[in-house]
């Protein structure tokens, strides 16, 4: 395909390559050629109607060196449906990292926040390594999957793990180590402002959930000044240890066990477990340990403790659920539910898009990370919170992503601004815990409205919407609490 290519001139210090970002000058903005992302976008949702348009937007690959190699992100816009109120442009993005967020516009349009579109422009982009914008090419090799010997001890069959996912990192960062090398928040942040300016605004809103939040807080670091109004949900924590994630998600994790374990006892006459939460805890762990040592075949699937695990931290909307899951599992019965619970081929408008990419996820966090990398330190980790943690009883998922992993750390370095920011955090969410909104309102600054629910970026499916609605259109924000949806009823699950 032909890819516009624009000369833009910016001043490059020596602190830039350090992570300082660039100051732009005068530069020159590419046109945007914008067409209907049904007409250009490989399998664009077919119902999708003219309204969302798409456009590429040139960017260095490393910002330190302006002149050098370049890559295109894909950008979508659903323009503002009240044109005489419009006042700019609100980008959004989904988290990840690694999600695209290129549908964003449709789905915030489609959502309780629709009226942020009323007033401004909806912008989606696909980031640097996801679906439609430019990748790295590394595809999967034998022995990228391979599972360890069953008669290796547990620390020996994580052990190879480790090994073998040191293994395709090492390969897939020696497939374009340049590339790799820049996959960043930062550098996603510095894609954004190009985005701005090839849109034409002097400033733009923010919208971004999960991952999307360190993304928020690392543009609005270095471009502070270009900030309209920035709305982050569901919040990150502002220093990045992939083993720390894994240790704030499994104490949230142990206190959803335990809640849920109380909300049993309430309903005894429906699930018998028993009328107190120690006795139901101790039922369920009892459970739990009993279908680890036996586990059963139920239609041709395995039910064994993790799958009691599952349904123990699950999301309170499926307590209901849950509990009649796990009493048929007690009386030697079958759940009737299941607990809740890689890269494309190219990139361009004829890549075949997945909506993640898992490679370019384990880049962003890994060369941002300032955790252990060494086996014997994270396997130490996961032993502790295996104990530390005896109700989910799990030793974490995230902490050994970076095994392996050659390039440098580039550790979040955010800090303090002016413009208006509204941080959105959920009072029981075991995602990103109510702690790292918190411990990201001290290092940043803003306004924290409180859900009082677990659901993972859910303010803009709720009557609350409206509040983030209110902020994009005056900036007002908001420190008060709204309330989540309602955890069903145990008839709900009957």
């Amino acid at each position: 395909m032909t890819r516009n290519r624009v000369a833009t001139v910016l001043l490059v210090t020596t602190m830039a390559a350090l992570g300082t970002p660039a100051l732009a000058t005068a530069s020159a903005a590419p046109t945007l050629d914008w067409k209907p992302c049904k007409d250009i976008a490989k399998d664009w949702r077919p119902a999708d109607d003219q309204r969302t348009e798409c456009a590429l937007v040139p960017v260095p690959v490393d910002y330190a060196k302006p002149d050098g190699r370049e890559i295109d992100i894909a950008v979508s816009r659903q323009k503002a449906t009240d044109p005489a109120r419009r006042q700019g442009v609100v980008l959004l993005n989904p988290g990840g990292p690694g999600q695209s967020g290129i549908h964003q516009p449709r789905w915030i349009a489609e959502s309780k926040a629709a009226e942020i579109g009323a007033d401004h422009d909806l912008i989606g982009f696909d980031p640097r390594g996801v679906d439609y914008s430019a990748d790295v090419a590394c595809p999967p090799a034998p022995g990228d999957d391979a599972e360890p010997p069953s008669s290796l001890p547990h620390n020996e069959k994580a052990r190879f793990v480790f090994e073998r996912d040191a293994k395709v990192n090492q390969r897939c960062v020696a497939a374009d180590p340049e590339f790799v090398r820049n996959l960043t928040t930062e550098n996603v942040a510095r894609d954004m402002d190009r985005i701005r300016e090839a849109l034409g605004e002097e400033k733009i809103g923010f919208y971004g959930v999960s991952w999307g939040t360190a993304l928020g807080a690392a543009y609005r670091t270095q471009f502070d000044s270009r900030v309209d109004r920035m709305l982050l949900d569901s919040v990150m924590s502002p220093t990045l240890d992939v083993g720390g994630m894994d240790d704030a998600m499994m104490a949230a994790g142990e206190v959803t066990a335990r809640d849920f374990a109380g909300w049993i006892a309430r309903y005894d006459a429906v699930f018998h477990f028993g009328d107190k939460q120690p006795a139901v805890l101790d039922a369920l762990l009892k459970l739990r340990d009993e279908l680890t040592e036996h586990p059963r075949n139920v239609n041709g699937e395995t039910v064994d403790g993790e799958t009691v695990k599952g349904y123990l931290a699950g999301p309170r909307r499926e307590w209901a659920n849950a509990a009649k899951a796990l009493a048929a599992l007690r009386d030697g019965g079958a759940p009737t539910t299941k607990p809740a619970s890689g890269p494309g081929t190219g990139f361009g408008w004829d890549a075949t898009p997945n909506g993640y990419n898992t490679f370019q996820q384990t880049s962003i966090l890994c060369n941002a990370s300032e955790g252990p990398r060494d086996f014997e330190t994270i396997w130490q980790r996961r032993v502790d919170r295996v104990r530390a943690y005896p109700a989910v009883a799990s030793p974490g998922f995230w902490d050994g992503r970076c095994a392996g992993w050659p390039l440098p750390v580039q550790p979040w370095n955010f800090a303090k601004g002016t413009s208006p920011l509204q941080l959105v955090g959920h009072v029981y969410e075991p995602v990103t815990p109510i702690g790292w909104a918190l411990a990201m309102r001290e290092r940043i600054g803003g306004a924290l409205l409180t859900i009082e629910d677990d659901h993972h970026g859910s303010l803009s499916s709720l009557p609350c919407a409206s509040k983030a609605v209110e902020f994009f259109s005056t900036g007002k924000t908001s420190d008060e609490s709204c309330a989540g949806a309602p955890i069903p009823s145990p008839a709900a699950g009957r």
